[in-house]
C-alpha cells in the first residue's frame, strides 16, 4: 500500500500539530498472574502417546495425517515433532495438514507458506506438507439447516489423523467451545467453503455451529486422537493432553475454563491510551487478543478494559502482510500500513464476515507521532496528565511499560512490581522503537 500525504505531500501540519506534545517517561513492570509453570514437556507428552490406546492402532506403511492452524503457539512445533517421531516408531508416515479455514489468502500455497513461516519445516518437525483447498462432504448436520459438513481432502484420505491445537477463549464469540479442538474440525479443516459455512449466519450462532459440525464430523473422520494445549499466563504451555474422539467435546469444555482461568491481563480496568507493539494472525485470529484490549469487531462480544486511545504500531513479520486487527485501532503507522497486504487479508473477512477488523485507522509518520496523537486526543487539558501503557503484543503481558504517573495507582497492586528507574523510550532518527 502507498502512502500519501496528498495535496502538496507534506507532513508539516500533522508535525506541526503532534511535535510539540512531550512524552511521558516510562518504567517497566512485572505483572504476576496465578497461573502454573510451563509443562516439562517431552516426557510428559512421549509418555502419554505411549500408554495411549489409539496409538496402538497405527499400523506398518499406514499415512497418518496431523491437522496444525494458523497461530504461533509455544511448543507447538516441539509436539509436532514428538508425535512425528512416535508415528515413524510404528512403521508409519506422517505429513501436515494446514487447518486454518480461509486464512493466507485461502490458496494451499499461501497456507502452506504460512506454516512455514510459524516454523513448520521439514527440518524441524520431520515431515513434509501436504495442503489443499480441496475438501470432501462428510455429509449434513442433522439439525433444520442440513449444513454440510465438509473437511480437508488429505486429512480425509490419510489412514488416521491427529489434530493439534491450543484451547483457549475466542476473540469473536462465546459458548461451550471456542478456540480449540472442535473449531479445528468445523472450520479449520472445512477450508474456505466450511469456514463460511459456519460463518454465514453470524457469529451469534458460531458456538452452536462448531458444537454441531464438529459433533458430527467425529464419527466420520479417521480420527486418532486430539492434542489440547492450554498455555499458562505467560503464553506457555502448561497442559497437554492426549483426548480420544468420544472424548473431545466434554473434555475440551473442561479446558476452556482452565485456560479462562490462567489467562492474563493488562493492569488496570481503565486508562487512557494502550499502545501496541505489533499484531499479527500468529498472534491472534483478530490480530490481538480483543478479550486484553476490549476492542473488538464482533457486536457478540463486549467488557474488558476502558481505553479512550489504541495505538498499533507495526504488523508482525510473521503474519505475511495479514493485517486484521489494524482496523480497531485509533492510530497506527505508516510502516504497518505499507505491510498490509490485502490478498493475505480479505478473504478471511470476507469469509468471516466482520468487517470492522480490516479498516485503516489515521496513518502518523512514526512511532513517536502515534503515542502523541493518542496524547492529544485523550480529552487531557494537560497533555502529561494521560495514562498509557505499552506492551508488546497481547501474548506479552508479564513485562510490560507504563507511563511515570501510574505508578502511585499501580505501587501498592501486590500483583505488580516496578523493576526499572523511570526513562525516556528510546526513539530512533526517524522516530521509530526499533
Amino acid at each position: 500500500m502507498g502512502i500519501t500525504t496528498g495535496g502538496n505531500g507534506s507532513w508539516d501540519v500533522i508535525n506541526s500539530l503532534l511535535d510539540p506534545i512531550a512524552l511521558p517517561r516510562f518504567v517497566r513492570v512485572r505483572q504476576r498472574f496465578s497461573s502454573p509453570p510451563p509443562l516439562d514437556l517431552n516426557p510428559h507428552l512421549t509418555k502419554a502417546i505411549a500408554s495411549s490406546a489409539e496409538y496402538d492402532q497405527i499400523k506398518e506403511g499406514e499415512e497418518v495425517a496431523i491437522a496444525v492452524g494458523s497461530r504461533g503457539i509455544d511448543r507447538q512445533i516441539e509436539v509436532v515433532r514428538i508425535l512425528v517421531d512416535a508415528i515413524k516408531k510404528r512403521g508409519a508416515t506422517a505429513f501436515l495438514v494446514p487447518a486454518m479455514g480461509s486464512h493466507a489468502g485461502a490458496t494451499s500455497e499461501g497456507q502452506a507458506a504460512m506454516l512455514r513461516t510459524l516454523g513448520f519445516t521439514k527440518e524441524a518437525v520431520g515431515c513434509d506438507i501436504r495442503a489443499t483447498m480441496e475438501t470432501v462432504e462428510l455429509g449434513r448436520t442433522a439439525d433444520e439447516e442440513h449444513l454440510p459438513i465438509l473437511t480437508d481432502k488429505n486429512a480425509f484420505g490419510a489412514d488416521h489423523l491427529i489434530i493439534v491445537n491450543r484451547i483457549k477463549p475466542h476473540v469473536c464469540f462465546r459458548g461451550r467451545h471456542e478456540s480449540g479442538l472442535m473449531k479445528m474440525i468445523a472450520i479449520g479443516l472445512g477450508k474456505q467453503q466450511g469456514a463460511e459455512i459456519a460463518h454465514n449466519l453470524g457469529f451469534g450462532r458460531m458456538a452452536d455451529h462448531i458444537t454441531t459440525i464438529a459433533s458430527e464430523a467425529i464419527p466420520h473422520l479417521p480420527l486418532l486422537f486430539g492434542v489440547a494445549l492450554v498455555e499458562n499466563s505467560a503464553h506457555q504451555c502448561a497442559h497437554v493432553e492426549l483426548i480420544g474422539p468420544t472424548q473431545i467435546p466434554d473434555r475440551e469444555a473442561e479446558l476452556l475454563n482452565l485456560a479462562k482461568e490462567w489467562s492474563a491481563h493488562l493492569p488496570l480496568k481503565t486508562f487512557d491510551a494502550l499502545i501496541i507493539d505489533q499484531i499479527g494472525k500468529n498472534i491472534s485470529g483478530s490480530g490481538f487478543d480483543t478479550n486484553v484490549v476490549g476492542r473488538y469487531h464482533s457486536s457478540w462480544l463486549s467488557g474488558g478494559p476502558e481505553i479512550q486511545r489504541v495505538a498499533i504500531l507495526d504488523i508482525a513479520d510473521q503474519s505475511n502482510g495479514n493485517g486484521n486487527g489494524l482496523g480497531m485501532a485509533d492510530f497506527t503507522t505508516v510502516r504497518a500500513a505499507e505491510k498490509f497486504d490485502f490478498a493475505q487479508t480479505y478473504p478471511n473477512t470476507l469469509t468471516a464476515l466482520l468487517t470492522g477488523g480490516v479498516k485503516i485507522p489515521m496513518v502518523l509518520p512514526s512511532d513517536r507521532q502515534a503515542l502523541q496523537a493518542c496524547m492529544k486526543t485523550s480529552h487531557h487539558e494537560d497533555w502529561g496528565d494521560t495514562t498509557m501503557i505499552r506492551i508488546r503484543d497481547t501474548l506479552s503481558l508479564e513485562e510490560i511499560e507504563i507511563s511515570e504517573n501510574l505508578i502511585p495507582t499501580l505501587a501498592e497492586n501486590p500483583a505488580i512490581e516496578i523493576i526499572s528507574e523511570p526513562y525516556e523510550l528510546p526513539f530512533n532518527e526517524e522516530g521509530n522503537l526499533w
